[in-house]
């Protein structure tokens, strides 16, 4: 059984920051970059014609953003300024070890998170102690499309040798994480099934 885990908000809980325009405006200001006074305005704008279920970079965006008020950034001052922005303190959520290594005992376990932010997820990792956990780790910034459009759970499951078909989803958003139902997967909310309960459900299924 192939399973993948939604990271935010299911494995991992983090401190985003309250106001993120203002913490990128912070930022780029920090780094010499003139911030408009309509900044607020500017950042709330959709400013790059993706396709729908396409994932768009943060910094990609904070440049266009920019750009439509007449500012000039270069893309790594972009960049640098949202990942330092999104420099956040992780709390590991109990028992996300333990179901972890309960799905990998049952096969290969990986991550589909939907993020934006350049190094936001390895690092999350990283903070989380679950580096190293998983086979295959897709972020929607990586592979180009953000759940719960069928394509990201279709990497994320090529990613570890199966089919969306034959993928179970783990994640905390019917709307967004359950839609691996609609490309026939399997989903489970853990906000029905917590963390802590998942491996005696896993085992259940064996």
């Amino acid at each position: 059984m192939a399973l993948t885990f939604d990271l935010f908000g299911t494995l991992v809980d983090i401190d985003y920051p309250i106001d993120p325009a203002e913490a990128v405006a912070r930022e780029l200001e920090s780094r010499g970059v003139r911030v408009p006074d309509d900044w607020h305005v500017a950042y709330g704008e959709v400013h790059i014609d993706a396709p729908e279920g396409a994932e768009v970079p943060l910094p990609a965006h904070v440049a266009a953003a920019l750009d439509s008020r007449e500012v000039d950034v270069s893309d790594n001052a972009a960049r640098h300024a949202v990942v330092a922005a999104f420099d956040p303190d992780v709390t590991r959520r109990d028992g996300a070890l333990e179901a972890i290594r309960a799905a990998d005992d049952r096969g290969p376990v990986g991550i589909l998170s939907n993020c934006s932010v350049p190094e936001l997820v390895p690092r999350t990792l990283i903070r989380s102690g679950l580096r190293g956990e998983f086979d295959a780790v897709t972020t929607s910034i990586g592979c180009g499309w953000r759940k719960p459009d069928s394509r990201a759970f279709e990497v994320a499951a090529e990613a570890l040798g199966t089919t969306a078909a034959d993928l179970t989803h783990v994640g905390d958003d019917p709307a967004v994480d359950g839609a691996i139902e609609s490309a026939g997967g399997r989903f489970i909310d853990v906000t029905e099934t917590s963390l802590t309960e998942l491996p005696t459900r896993l085992e259940a299924r064996r």
